[in-house]
């Protein structure tokens, strides 16, 4: 694209521009950015330390609260173990992530990064979201930028870009009233990249935001990633309602069409970060499908453990063959990546874009009733 197009513009097009258009336009730019006919995945593992948690989002259904029946903390040896057999199994990344639990020094956490380097050491460490960096320094007494240093001097170069919601505060005071509010995620952002801390970014929309909320939290990640260059991925979801008490203000989970709406505008929107990520976890495999036609370049991941999901009444599973049999089935080549990007399994043969329209078409047709719900 030439020229960038502005809140006004975006908002417009979100809302108003025909479905596919909006896709055709985004897959324009994801076809600038990655010129093969390759979507990347990832292995990894997504084990929780703890469910205590003092933060009570509303629309969780993972946390206890201090001292409740069904809390836990697992050990550092027991997390190690978690991530060991996902390793065995092939895993390549593990994302760790858990409660505010303020009962858990800082020692813990160094604790846990020790055994899990010790127990499987090639594995990459994925670990802990904003806002748990913000709990851990409150905890601990450190600064942000202290504990962050101390994480990067234990190995830890990645990070997860959870904890973002919608980067609006009166959606925030709504829905996560606890949690820091929008500049203060955008400063563990801003703090890890100057380390040196590449990460994801993340958006979990369909709740109590507008469409102009959704456009201004692209705003925001757009400005810090012009700033920092820090950010090399993007991931949106819709909320899961489960049992929170969210839930019983939400009363529909957004269409299938709106998903591809918000991949595609994010797309546009954030022309600064190479990837964006379809997922077919939190949105099924055909409306995965459909989001490579809508921007996205990944397929997100093989996951041998989650459980904040599956916790809000989210249960769904993959094989790897399967996996890759649906990037196919869309007509695109399945690449297995590391966390940062990194190929892990490529073809030796340079792929073109291969693409004819009946696949796009037969893609369509596949994905029940999401054609008329578009219009």
């Amino acid at each position: 694209m030439s020229e960038r197009i502005d809140s006004t513009t975006a908002l417009d097009w979100l809302l108003n521009m025909p479905l596919g258009e909006l896709m055709s336009r985004a897959d324009a730019v994801r076809w600038e950015k990655h010129p093969r006919a390759e979507v990347t995945y990832v292995l990894d593992t997504n084990p929780n330390y703890t469910n205590v948690c003092t933060a009570n989002c509303t629309f969780c259904s993972f946390y206890r609260p201090v001292g409740h029946a069904e809390g836990y903390v697992h050990t550092p040896e027991e997390v190690a173990s978690k991530v060991a057999a996902a390793y065995a199994q092939g895993a390549t990344t593990v994302l760790l992530q858990g409660g505010h639990n303020p009962g858990l020094g800082l020692d813990y956490y160094v604790s846990i990064i020790e055994a899990i380097k010790a127990a499987a050491p090639h594995i990459h460490l994925h670990l802990f979201s904003p806002s748990e960096i913000a709990q851990i320094s409150m905890a601990s007494g450190k600064t942000i930028e202290e504990v962050l240093q101390l994480f990067w001097d234990h190995g830890c170069r990645t990070m997860p870009g959870g904890g973002a919601e919608i980067l609006v505060d009166k959606v925030r005071r709504k829905v996560s009233p606890k949690k820091m509010m929008t500049d203060g995620w955008l400063g563990v952002m801003r703090a890890a990249h100057k380390i040196g801390y590449a990460t994801s970014a993340t958006m979990m929309y369909g709740h109590l935001e507008e469409p102009a909320d959704v456009v201004e939290h692209l705003m925001r990640l757009r400005d810090l990633q012009d700033e920092t260059g820090g950010f090399y991925a993007f991931i949106p979801w819709s909320f899961k309602r489960g049992a929170s008490p969210l839930s019983k203000l939400v009363k529909q989970q957004p269409l299938p069409s709106y998903y591809l709406r918000i991949l595609a505008i994010s797309r546009l929107v954030l022309d600064n970060i190479s990837s964006i990520q379809c997922s077919w976890f939190n949105e099924g495999v055909r409306t995965g499908q459909l989001g490579l036609f809508s921007g996205a370049d990944d397929f997100g991941g093989i996951l041998f453990e989650e459980n904040v999901l599956f916790q809000a009444s989210h249960k769904v599973a993959i094989t790897r063959e399967s996996l890759m049999r649906a990037i196919e089935e869309a007509g695109f080549k399945p690449v297995q990546r590391t966390t940062k990007y990194e190929v892990v399994e490529h073809s030796h043969k340079p792929l073109l874009r291969i693409l004819e329209e009946s696949t796009i078409v037969q893609t369509i047709e596949r994905t029940l009733g999401l054609q008329h719900a578009a219009n």
